[in-house]
């Protein structure tokens, strides 16, 4: 038997170099994970982080053009003319509330007649290029839903190659001020999203006619421009029950 393995001296002397190579390692990977560490970047960081940079910005060239006096003077002013000013009485509000009075009024009223607006017209009318990129703005809220391509979605249709969209006008203008309901089939395929589609009648009738003229000759599609006038015409219509596909000229 190996003598040594009984020494105390030497069992003591080994403890502690186990103990004193523990710490070694030890100070080591601290002082490697001290340096190399890094902090950890998640997908929502990644996209916050050029949303800080750009409200930077903002908030930079803001401070250069408008200073915090300037806002103070001009908070106070508004604030005034906001205490004098009186409410004004509207025939038609742009908001009503579902079920109430006003809502059952508008949704007895009769039909608006869409004949003079669903006339045929020239498809190879120039389309205004500002219109278009009126409308290509305003996009980006149907594409949310309806795909920025007009592919459309699992529960919403495509825009393109739609009969509806190509169809007539009046349908469109309705479906933008009144929401749709209810299932509607569109390219041999029934789409029924839930709740429906909301309106969008609190943009102007520039803005509607833009968007509608955008998706009538974009993605493969080739029909007329959407007027103004036209959908001035169907301001009527707002406040009324969503739409169903029934209630709308078939394509």
């Amino acid at each position: 038997m190996d003598p040594s393995r009984d020494n105390p001296i030497i069992r003591f002397t080994t403890f502690w170099w186990g103990i004193g190579t523990f710490f070694i390692f030890a100070v080591l990977f601290a002082v490697i994970w001290l340096f190399a560490r890094s902090e950890p970047t998640t997908l929502e960081d990644a996209a916050a982080k050029p949303r800080y940079e750009t409200k930077a910005k903002i908030d930079a060239a803001q401070a250069a053009s408008l200073t915090a006096d300037a806002i103070k003077a001009a908070t106070r002013v508004v604030g005034k003319q906001l205490a004098a000013s009186k409410p004004a009485a509207i025939e038609t509000p742009a908001q009503v509330v579902s079920g109430s009075e006003t809502s059952k009024k508008l949704a007895a009223a009769p039909a608006v007649d869409t004949s003079a607006i669903d006339a045929p017209a020239a498809t190879d009318e120039p389309i205004d290029p500002a219109v278009m990129a009126l409308g290509k703005a305003s996009f980006i809220i149907c594409g949310a839903c309806h795909g920025q391509n007009g592919e459309g979605g699992p529960i919403a249709p495509p825009l393109a190659a739609s009969e509806w969209v190509t169809g007539p006008v009046s349908n469109l203008i309705r479906i933008q001020l009144r929401g749709l309901q209810g299932p509607i089939t569109v390219a041999g395929k029934e789409y029924d999203m839930p709740g429906g589609m909301a309106a969008l009648s609190y943009q102007t009738d520039e803005q509607i006619a833009g968007v509608l003229t955008y998706i009538r000759n974009s993605f493969g599609n080739k029909a007329s421009a959407v007027k103004p006038e036209q959908v001035a015409a169907l301001r009527g219509e707002v406040g009324k029950p969503q739409v169903t596909a029934a209630e709308l000229t078939k394509p």
